[in-house]
């Protein structure tokens, strides 16, 4: 949240070990999004209403501008139960400490809701009634839920007598998210705003992966209509395609940008966090907005993660003839930010798209990075060991559809480690953009992290590697063509990346290892 000058996230945190338990909330704040303080925990289990683990919730800003903080506890008899808590001292900037409420829990598992699915609150919004609403996810009969509860003071709520979404073709939603979007520009929008001018999201995480909906809205009824629903047609929409799970936005009232966050998770195992001391990351903060099709959002890396670009490197119009490639020099490739902007001079030869090819991720599986093709694949080998026996392949494929070109962005990690025991997926999405005018790809590359937008944002795809050879200065950049056609790069511009501040007002306890 953004409260007075200062970001606040909170996030879920094991003071004792990088391994899942004794579920607090941790707090860190920042004046930029890049710079970050870690102060001290602001939630911690200590009540019979959240002592198996304060789990996930949301802030929201009440009338006057005051924070308050709700959240799930897993309570003594293991239930899920909602909570709130509020800051201790408002005049100090950093709000390091909360309280818990007297009044805790809030909401009950009760009339049918099963205690084990009832959790993640989102942030509230104000209907033109004055009156409260917040989304709890949940699963009712086997189904996902959004259920809707309202109240008049915060304090005291009552579940709608209906939610406000369902679907009978997921089960549990973990982390909703609701929130207003503009139809007429990218500016972001408080989540009480309502009405003409505005669309709304739905964000559920199931099944590992974040889908969302967009759809209208009327807070009149609390009927939110959408069309395609989740899982009702092959473009299942997605925040990210890799690893990105449990993520949340919010309103940025200084810049007046929505700003999405998304938990990046580890691929490897469980003893390597332990000995590295955490697990799990936090993606870039996003600005995400509709975009100008009205059928999806976009995405792009908010401004402030250029303040950390050095060493800048640019090339433009240089040809790339099939089957070549060339190496980014002048940059640090362990920790890069590359942008480059693809033009295809020939699109007459393009490859066939069958109508059975409707898995973006299988047919990347499929038609990897080494298996040549018309157009593509095409784009970068990141995190790139010099002989190539490491690399990382963000890349593109363009194909011929029945009355449309179809571009297929891909993220294999197939050759990314020597290292067997970790994870090395291949990840794909189709990308809504025609190649006869341009295709762009932006990478932010961070030693165990690839996050990819393709399309100016269009299509995201989050990788984690873990190379055994290029590590640090032994890392490499190439872009690369395996197709047959020549294609032209219009733009390149690549960054190395200094390392953003990290400080602690407070001793943060070591992890035990047993």
């Amino acid at each position: 949240m953004y409260y007075k000058g200062i970001y606040h996230l909170f996030y879920q945190y094991n003071p004792y070990s990088a391994v899942w338990g004794n579920i607090s909330w941790g707090h860190s704040i920042s004046y930029n999004l890049v710079d970050w303080i870690h102060i001290e925990q602001a939630i911690n289990p200590t009540e019979p209403y959240d002592i198996n683990g304060c789990w996930s919730g949301s802030a929201s800003i009440l009338p006057g501008g005051n924070p308050v903080i709700l959240y799930t506890g897993s309570d003594f008899r293991n239930r899920q139960v909602q909570n709130i808590a509020v800051p201790k001292n408002l005049s100090d900037p950093y709000l390091r400490e909360w309280i818990k409420s007297d009044h805790n829990p809030l909401m009950t598992p009760m009339n049918g809701i099963d205690p084990q699915f009832f959790r993640d609150p989102t942030t509230a919004w104000e209907g033109p009634d004055k009156i409260w609403r917040v989304v709890v996810g949940s699963q009712i009969k086997g189904h996902g839920t959004a259920l809707l509860y309202q109240s008049r003071d915060f304090v005291n709520w009552t579940r709608s007598h209906r939610p406000l979404h369902f679907s009978n073709k997921t089960a549990m939603w973990e982390c909703p998210d609701f929130y207003p979007v503009s139809v007429d520009g990218i500016n972001g929008l408080d989540t009480s705003v309502q009405g003409t001018g505005t669309k709304h999201v739905l964000k559920a995480s199931f099944n590992d992966r974040d889908y969302y909906i967009i759809g209208t809205y009327e807070p009149e009824t609390d009927t939110f209509t959408v069309n395609p629903d989740f899982m009702d047609s092959n473009v299942k929409l997605r925040y990210d395609y890799g690893i990105f799970y449990a993520s949340k936005t919010f309103y940025d009232s200084a810049k007046r940008r929505r700003i999405l966050w998304g938990w990046v998770l580890e691929a490897d195992g469980e003893p390597d966090d332990i000995n590295k001391g955490w697990s799990g990351l936090q993606s870039l903060p996003r600005s995400i907005f509709l975009d100008k099709t009205g059928k999806q959002l976009s995405q792009w890396p908010i401004e402030e993660i250029e303040t950390l670009r050095r060493k800048e490197v640019n090339l433009q119009n240089k040809e790339i003839k099939g089957g070549t490639m060339f190496e980014i020099t002048g940059i640090t490739a362990s920790q890069a930010d590359i942008e480059v902007s693809f033009h295809l001079p020939n699109l007459d030869e393009v490859e066939l798209m069958h109508p059975e090819w409707l898995d973006p991720q299988f047919l990347c599986s499929e038609k990897n990075a080494a298996t040549g093709g018309v157009i593509g694949p095409f784009g970068i080998l990141a995190l790139a060991s010099k002989d190539l026996t490491e690399h990382t392949a963000v890349f593109f494929r363009v194909f011929r559809g029945h009355d449309n070109y179809v571009v297929l962005m891909c993220s294999d990690q197939n050759r990314s480690s020597l290292r067997e025991e970790v994870k090395k997926s291949t990840f794909g999405a189709f990308v809504d953009v025609d190649p006869v005018e341009m295709i762009s790809l932006r990478s932010l590359i961070d030693h165990s992290i690839i996050e990819s937008f393709g399309g100016e944002g269009k299509t995201c795809i989050t990788a984690r590697v873990y190379p055994k050879l290029a590590i640090g200065n032994e890392s490499h950049v190439y872009v690369f063509n395996n197709g047959t056609e020549s294609i032209r790069i219009s733009n390149l511009s690549a960054w190395s990346m200094k390392r953003a501040q990290i400080f602690a007002l407070h001793k943060r306890r070591k992890p035990e290892i047993d």
